[in-house]
């Protein structure tokens, strides 16, 4: 189990959005050494400040069914800012 594509993850439920290629590559060093299935997507984290250029970061997706225990897994590991939790209602 490790990284798969977007088409053969069902359900899928956006956990983390890593800023860094640094902080991506612990995700998934994380998430592959738990055998937990997952998607990284890049996606878009804005605009900087100084010159307004678009910003973006790798977000991971895991099964909906999954995302809470990863969650806690990856703030266990000190991974707690680029966290994405769900919108009230949706847990």
């Amino acid at each position: 189990m490790a990284r798969i594509e977007a088409e053969a993850l069902r359900d899928p439920e956006n956990i983390y959005l890593a800023a860094s290629l640094r902080v991506a590559r612990r995700v998934e060093a994380l998430l592959t050494g738990y055998g937990i299935d997952y998607v990284v997507q890049v996606e878009s984290l804005g605009r900087s400040t100084l010159f307004g250029t678009p910003r973006h970061g790798a977000a991971f997706y895991v099964t909906a069914g999954q995302s809470a225990y990863c969650r806690t897994l990856l703030a266990e590991a000190g991974l707690s800012q680029g966290l994405v939790h769900p919108a009230p209602g949706d847990e």
